[in-house]
């Protein structure tokens, strides 16, 4: 019996690290300043001294909600495993995170995004339904990235899946203003062939741009 109950402990161990994740939470870009380091749902941020004050996070595994409000309400944004220098829309406005998707792959359920769908946010909905702004996991055959002139994905837009250079060559610079990435990591400069000041998305909705909105002049993958 005991040894019944060891091997079912060990099993219950090798589950658990299965779909465990972990996130480390940096209180500057860059991954600089103070950090906490986070392995289980964090319903306040408040709680462990570090409510509104994450500005870059890097996610070692799972698929993470970010949301500006405890209990995982507000604004949420949905992260997946990488290193984000900063956190545009959401730096110094993360109060509660959580580890979503364990029972589908790591894919998000778009219901759980969509608390305050009118202020925009992430949705990992897999309708593909781009006039109710959802779908960009799981679509397949659309472009990797979809620009917009205006916030919440609103206005004249441009859809790509390829570096590029100069995006006056497409009509589109320094018009971006929101913006969807379905697939792959992308740096986006304020001038073109990827000069100037840059900052590195991955895939998410990004409502608003901060401090590069009307600056991206070119594109590129990195990852």
């Amino acid at each position: 019996m005991k040894r019944l109950l060891a091997a079912a402990a060990v099993l219950a161990t090798f589950t658990h690290a299965a779909f465990a994740g972990e996130l480390t939470l940096f209180s500057d870009s860059n991954f600089r300043g103070q950090r906490m380091t986070i392995d289980r749902d964090a319903a306040s941020l408040g709680d462990v001294n570090f409510n509104d004050r994450a500005s870059s996070v890097v996610i070692r595994s799972g698929t993470w909600l970010l949301c500006e409000h405890a209990n995982f309400g507000g604004r949420c944004a949905e992260f997946g495993p990488g290193e984000y220098r900063e956190i545009p829309g959401f730096n110094d406005a993360i109060s509660s995170a959580r580890q979503i998707g364990r029972d589908r792959g790591g894919r998000g359920h778009g219901r759980d995004h969509d608390r305050d769908d009118d202020r925009g946010g992430w949705r990992g909905d897999d309708r593909g339904d781009r006039g109710e702004r959802g779908g960009w996991r799981g679509e397949r055959g659309g472009p990797d990235v979809v620009m917009f002139a205006g916030p919440r994905f609103e206005g004249p837009q441009v859809e790509l899946s390829q570096d590029v250079r100069a995006l006056n060559d497409v009509g589109f610079n320094d018009r971006a203003t929101s913006l969807i990435i379905r697939e792959g990591r992308w740096e986006f400069c304020e001038h073109a062939d990827f000069r100037g000041e840059c900052v590195v998305l991955g895939p998410g909705r990004y409502d608003m741009l901060d401090r590069m909105n009307n600056r991206i002049s070119s594109m590129r993958r990195v990852r």
